[in-house]
């Protein structure tokens, strides 16, 4: 099953998770089964339907932006990271 790496900041909207296991064939459905379970991460994560502009998605290091976004496939072993983005001055 693939795993979603919670980073520190979303945590808490995650019952203090750092990593949660959730099924599905790509990060668009894995994602949604993660904040089935916590749903407090939904409006952080995503802004009617799509990812937050300002929030990274990687599935083993590389940049779903670069591959094919929400629609990009994953296995039973790969790993999803996301990452917000930190602006700063």
């Amino acid at each position: 099953m693939p795993t979603v790496q919670i980073p520190t900041p979303l945590r808490p909207h995650a019952g203090g998770l750092d990593v949660v296991e959730a099924e599905g064939a790509t990060v668009g459905a894995v994602l949604e089964a993660v904040v089935s379970k916590h749903p407090a991460l939904r409006e952080r994560l995503f802004e009617g339907g799509e990812l937050r502009r300002f929030v990274n998605v990687y599935v083993n290091n590389e940049d779903i932006r670069f591959l094919e976004d929400l629609e990009t496939p994953v296995g039973e072993r790969d790993e999803i990271s996301i990452i917000p983005a930190i602006a700063g001055g």
